[in-house]
């Protein structure tokens, strides 16, 4: 995620005047020039943003019954709708305070989010960033992609990724859909070690290459430069599982938000 920006020279006067609500309209009015559209006369209170080219959805905000959410007590509580790219971050998220199944839009990774204080502003920011990001035409998605943070296996069983580092800093590896030069790679080497040990930068991509002994088939490659060493113990598995909610890495995927600052936080050599 990480892609908000300027959230806070966007109206550093007025945040205290303006409900949750408004703050998130002003911010996508400011970044993106997106003004709501109300399209049912019954619900006046639902406003949709779309992209101006395909005119796709990425994000809704409505008001709803806080029973119809599952919640206690009368009244209504304000959410907002976006589409995530990676399912995986939308089970982790969902099982926090503040996210829910996207309301009325649960197919393709939608979740709800509550404006309601529990997410923090720049939070929901960033969030609508990666549905904006999600739901661009393929065209736009290449301009306006920013760099990605993912987390990626490595099995010792088939190669020794230790030992490669240990010769070089700059290795190639097998090519994950969707990765770009520029992107960051947290490797997680499975079993014996079971932990994060390197995070390197993506610093060439779609290198041609054909492999396929019956186990591993590749396609293309990319060349990873290593930024940092990550003592075993640090991040295994177990604190992966109880802390992070990862319970398996068995293919690239996005990083989650508290992982990623706990990774780019980390202090120990």
């Amino acid at each position: 995620m990480n892609r908000t920006v300027g959230t806070d020279t966007l109206y550093p006067h007025k945040e205290e005047e303006m409900t949750l609500r408004e703050q998130v309209f002003a911010y996508i009015r400011e970044k993106y020039g997106t003004e709501p559209e109300y399209p049912w006369a019954r619900y006046p209170d639902y406003a949709v943003f779309r992209h101006t080219d395909n005119r796709k959805w990425f994000g809704v905000a409505m008001t709803v019954r806080r029973r119809s959410l599952g919640l206690s007590g009368d009244g209504s509580a304000d959410i907002l709708n976006v589409k995530l790219s990676d399912p995986f971050l939308a089970d982790i998220l969902v099982a926090k305070p503040g996210y829910l199944r996207g309301y009325h839009i649960r197919r393709g990774n939608w979740i709800s989010i509550f404006l309601d204080g529990t997410v923090p502003f720049d939070e929901i920011c960033g969030w609508l960033d990666e549905s904006y990001f999600t739901t661009a035409a393929k065209e736009k998605m290449q301009k306006i992609r920013p760099a990605k943070e993912w987390l990626v296996p490595a099995n010792p069983k088939y190669y020794d990724v230790e030992a490669a580092f240990a010769g070089a800093d700059e290795i190639n590896w097998k090519q994950g859909a969707g990765i770009r030069s520029g992107d960051t790679v947290y490797l997680y080497v499975a079993a014996p070690v079971s932990a994060i040990l390197y995070r390197c930068r993506v610093t060439e991509t779609d290198i041609p290459y054909a492999w396929d002994d019956g186990r591993v088939r590749m396609k293309a490659l990319m060349k990873i430069k290593l930024q940092k060493r990550y003592p075993p113990d640090r991040f295994p598995f177990a604190v992966l599982r109880d802390e992070y909610g990862i319970f398996a890495v068995r293919g690239p995927r996005g990083v989650p938000h508290s992982l990623s600052e706990a990774l780019k936080n980390d202090t120990e050599k």
